[in-house]
Parts: C-alpha cells; sequence; structure tokens
C-alpha cells in the first residue's frame, strides 16, 4: 500500500509498505513514517493519505482512508499549507479562513446533503527538518465526493448546454437558498467548486472564504477580506466592501457563461471599454434564461436577484422578457446605457416553455430501482397470497406507486437505494418461499436489467422518431 508523505517540500512523498495491504495489520499497525523525511504517516493514528488530490493557496488536499471506520471509508483530509511570504497578518488570516472551513461545515454539512460532511479537525505538531525545532500543521478531513468538477468535465467535454447549464443552476441555487437561510455567503462560486458526483448529484465545496452576515452591522465587520476569484466577484466584493447573497448569484451566473460559452478565462467575456458582458453573441439560449443571467451580473447588489429563490422562481415563471433596468449588466459604476433600450413588441406566437434538463443517468437509475424493487415485491406477495393473478394486481398497483411518486419527486436520489437495502433482506429472509437467495438475487437483477433495456430502447426509438418528425 502507498501512503502519501503530507509535509510540504518532501523530496520523496510516496511511501510503499507491502505489510499494509492486509487490512488487519492496517487496522492494528501503530505508526509509519515517511522514508524521506521522517514525517508520521498515520495522521492522529487514523487517517492514512494515499494521494495528492491538489494544491491550492493556502493548503493541499489528499485522499486518504479512514481505518477506524468498518469499510475504511475514502475521505479527503485539507492540510493548511501557506505560501512561505505571507506576513504575520496574511498569516492569521489565512488560517482564520481555513479554520472558518471547519467551523461552517460542522454547522451545515450534516444538513444538507449537496454539502460535504465534517469528520474531523486537528493540528499536528512534528519535528522540522531543522534540528531543534518544530512544526505545527492543521487538517481537516472531510466527506470524499468521487467524480468531476464542472472546470475538469468543461476541459473535457466542452461547453454545456443550456439544460445542462439550467440543471447545474438550479441545483446550486437549492444549496445556496439553504445556506444563505443559514446567514452565510460563500463568497468563491466557480466552476472548480462545484463537484459532480458520480451518481449525478451536484456539491458545493470549498467553504474557506464564507462570510457570516447574520446580525453583522454594515461597517468594518461587514466588510470583505479580499479574498475573492478574479473574474467571478462582483464590485462589492473586490472593492472589499459588504456582501450579501447577491454577491454569490453574481458568481453563480458568471459559472454559468462560462459553461455555456466554453471560456476558460471569463475575463475575456468582460468588456473594459463598455463595462459590459459580452456573452450573449457566443451562445444560443432562449431570452427568458438570458435575461435572468444579466439581471444576475448586473453591477449593483441591490439591483440583482436578492435570493436564489428568487432566481428559481424567475426560471420557473412563464418565458416573459425581464424589465429593463437601463443598467449595463456587470458595469462596475452601474453607469446608464447611453442609448434607450427598445420597447419589446408582444409576439402574436406562444413563447415555449423551458424544458426541465433530461438526465439519462437519472432515467436509467429509476428503471434499475423500479425493475429490482418490483421483483422483490413480486417475490414478496407471492409468498404470501400464492395466487399469481392476485400476485400480479397486487404487485403492479404498488409499483405504478412507486413510479408516481419518482416522477412527482417523492423519492429520488438516496431513496432509490434506501428502500431495495430495506426490501432485499426482508424478502431473503422472511418472504422468499420456495425460492433460494441466489434465485432472488439474480431475479431480482434480471429484472432490473430488462426495464433498463426496455428504458433504454424506448428512449433511442425516441431520439429516432424526432430526427425524423
Amino acid at each position: 500500500m502507498e501512503v502519501y508523505c503530507t509535509r510540504p517540500h518532501c523530496p520523496r512523498p510516496q511511501n510503499q509498505f507491502p505489510d499494509l495491504d492486509n487490512n488487519a495489520t492496517l487496522r492494528t499497525v501503530q505508526q509509519k513514517y515517511c522514508t524521506a523525511c521522517g514525517m508520521p504517516l498515520i495522521l492522529v493514528g487514523r487517517y492514512l493519505p494515499i494521494r495528492l488530490l491538489g494544491r491550492g493557496g493556502f493548503g493541499a488536499a489528499f485522499l486518504a482512508r479512514d481505518r477506524y471506520t468498518p469499510g475504511m471509508r475514502q475521505c479527503v483530509v485539507k492540510q493548511f499549507q501557506p505560501a512561505g511570504n505571507l506576513s504575520p497578518t496574511q498569516l492569521q488570516l489565512a488560517q482564520d479562513l481555513f479554520e472558518r472551513e471547519a467551523v461552517v461545515l460542522e454547522e451545515i454539512g450534516n444538513q444538507h446533503e449537496q454539502i460535504p460532511d465534517l469528520f474531523a479537525f486537528f493540528p499536528i505538531i512534528v519535528p522540522s527538518l531543522q534540528a531543534g525545532q518544530q512544526e505545527q500543521f492543521f487538517y481537516l478531513v472531510q466527506e470524499y465526493i468521487d467524480g468531476q468538477n464542472l472546470e475538469e468535465e468543461l476541459a473535457h467535454k466542452g461547453k454545456f448546454s443550456e439544460q445542462e447549464v439550467l440543471e447545474v443552476l438550479r441545483e446550486i441555487l437549492k444549496v445556496l437558498n439553504f445556506v444563505h437561510e443559514k446567514g452565510i455567503i460563500h463568497r468563491d462560486i466557480k466552476p472548480s467548486n462545484i463537484m459532480h458526483h458520480r451518481n449525478g448529484k451536484l456539491y458545493l465545496l470549498d467553504f474557506g472564504a464564507v462570510k457570516q452576515v447574520t446580525n453583522s452591522p454594515i461597517g468594518s465587520s461587514g466588510a470583505s477580506t479580499g479574498i475573492y476569484s478574479m473574474g467571478f466577484a462582483p464590485p462589492e466584493q473586490m472593492a472589499g466592501g459588504q456582501v450579501f447573497p447577491s454577491t454569490d448569484l453574481y458568481a453563480l451566473a458568471v459559472t454559468a457563461v462560462m459553461l455555456l460559452t466554453g471560456k476558460t478565462d471569463v475575463t475575456q467575456l468582460f468588456d473594459t471599454y463598455s463595462n459590459q458582458w459580452k456573452w450573449r453573441g457566443l451562445v444560443t439560449v432562449s431570452p427568458h434564461f438570458a435575461d435572468i443571467l444579466d439581471k444576475m451580473l448586473l453591477s449593483a447588489a441591490n439591483q440583482r436577484y436578492q435570493s436564489a429563490q428568487e432566481v428559481l422562481d424567475a426560471l420557473d415563471a412563464p418565458q416573459k422578457r425581464i424589465p429593463s433596468t437601463h443598467i449595463n449588466p456587470g458595469s462596475p459604476s452601474g453607469t446608464p446605457n447611453s442609448q434607450p433600450q427598445q420597447i419589446q413588441k408582444p409576439s402574436l406566437s406562444p413563447t415555449p416553455t423551458a424544458q426541465q434538463p433530461f438526465s439519462l443517468i437519472k432515467v436509467l437509475t429509476a428503471a434499475a430501482f423500479s425493475g429490482f424493487e418490483g421483483a422483490l415485491i413480486a417475490i414478496g406477495l407471492f409468498s404470501l397470497l400464492k395466487s399469481p393473478i392476485i400476485t400480479l394486481a397486487a404487485s403492479s398497483i404498488i409499483l405504478l406507486g412507486l413510479i408516481f411518486a419518482q416522477w412527482k419527486r417523492w423519492v429520488g436520489g438516496s431513496d432509490l437505494f434506501i428502500f431495495p437495502a430495506i426490501t432485499l433482506p426482508v424478502v431473503l429472509f422472511l418472504l422468499r418461499g420456495s425460492l433460494t437467495i441466489q434465485q432472488v438475487v439474480i431475479l431480482s437483477i434480471a429484472a432490473a436489467l430488462i426495464v433498463i433495456a426496455v428504458t433504454a430502447l424506448f428512449r433511442l426509438i425516441y431520439k429516432l422518431l424526432s430526427l425524423i418528425l
């Protein structure tokens, strides 16, 4: 097993320990030390970093294993690693930001499924490489999100479609709605801080730059610390002023524009001569959606949407032109347009409503759930009722109820795994009748695969008919 040394500038951080390939040894071994620098490798005797995930301005992140959990779950260990040329004031600010992330994750991580959970926060004091001295490092351990962030997805697949961006926008707006209600401003919304899990769920990451605004008076205590990502921060944040929920909405709109245009440098989309965002000519999106993004990009914080819920409501509203404010979107000074905007004439044809984003993965996952759960229900009912006809009728009614619950979004996400996890043991040990455990499992998996195949076939037929007609 490879264990990664977390000491900054270690000459050879990868350490191979063949004895740790055995889980029994891994659970009971005392401590291992880096063969190159002598750094303790098993952090607080529990976490084993196995791979470097990346480095940022204030730290590094490692993929690790928690040997105190039954499955030795994977987690992320973030280490505070400030640059060596910081002043004492800057160093203290950086450390405060790192500790703030732990505080916020502890407060809200366990309350929302799209924010990583905090597992631990601790310092470690170790002997320095210089004789007679010691070094202190701070670590934060959080939930590992297995997937790609949107910046990586953009580099891999190219620009996103309108429907894909709408899906991102809706999901992150729901997270921001929750965060803002807690009196927290994220202040660093950007594609690299939005993680797309392999199961399709979107997560909001990196709460190190958050600003607590609950009961904060306007003034020095409400001022920004000046921590932001260039191009994504609105004027009030870059000026070090007070931040608001609309500060995050501005950054989210810039993120949406970046995904739509495929531009990795969003500063190229802002015309400093006219103080306007120049993005609409590079994409084809509905005017309704474009107007919403432009309003989120207004330079004056009080002229944007004031809450994430307002944006969600606007997205769900019938498509119509947003009333003009005669303000250049993104203008730092918020100066009026030199030319009055033309009044939009009502169209004689109805405006098409925005389609809900389609996710093939989600549909196939739901199909697998329906087939697997339907088979388990049928097996359990048949063991009780002994009548094929009554069993078929009852199973069909229950299955239709499950499909209806998914359509109404009463059931979804983790529920698709929780229901079978409960039903399977009940059927295997109580209601399988004359079937063996292997037969129950094989029948359930076969049913899931059949429903997936049928769903995929209907989707293919639909696509072909759409192209033909």
